[in-house]
């Protein structure tokens, strides 16, 4: 599977639509180019976008981490399940995000931003994203830190 990379920004319209860039369409599989998986993220204020067959493996992964018998697995479960929707991709490359969802995650003058993150992707309000990113001296020491751990 290709890699979602970089950040594009775009705008959503008053209706809260907004094109998938391109570059990111081009990386769904052929066989789930219409529909696509959206959560709002637990720890950022960002919404994460998974093409289908990712949304599923990482269920699985999710899945086989819990016990099915214990309550509280059943509950962390649900939550996760029930806060994801569903995204059609209309034939214009755009998905609808509900004007809740983009308050949730502060969006401002309609301005979004996409982020690639490997195998999904996230959407940000361009000035969270700004504020949450890391200094280039605090990158580069953690990305150091991650990369020479043995």
């Amino acid at each position: 599977m290709s890699t979602f990379i970089g950040k594009y920004e775009l705008k959503a319209d008053a209706k809260g639509r907004v094109f998938i860039p391109s570059a990111y369409r081009r990386l769904l599989p052929d066989t789930h180019r219409e529909q696509v998986v959206m959560r709002k993220d637990a720890e950022n204020d960002c919404l994460i976008i998974y093409p289908v067959p990712v949304w599923n493996a990482k269920l699985e992964e999710f899945k086989s981490k819990l016990d099915e018998w214990d309550p509280v697995d059943q509950l962390l479960l649900m939550q996760f399940v029930s806060e994801a929707e569903w995204l059609d991709i209309d034939s214009q490359g755009r998905v609808l995000i509900t004007k809740k969802h983009l308050q949730a995650i502060e969006i401002e003058n309609s301005e979004v931003l996409f982020v690639g993150m490997i195998d999904r992707f996230a959407v940000w309000s361009k000035a969270k994203y700004e504020q949450s990113s890391l200094s280039a001296a605090d990158f580069a020491a953690l990305l150091k830190e991650k990369m020479t751990k043995k």
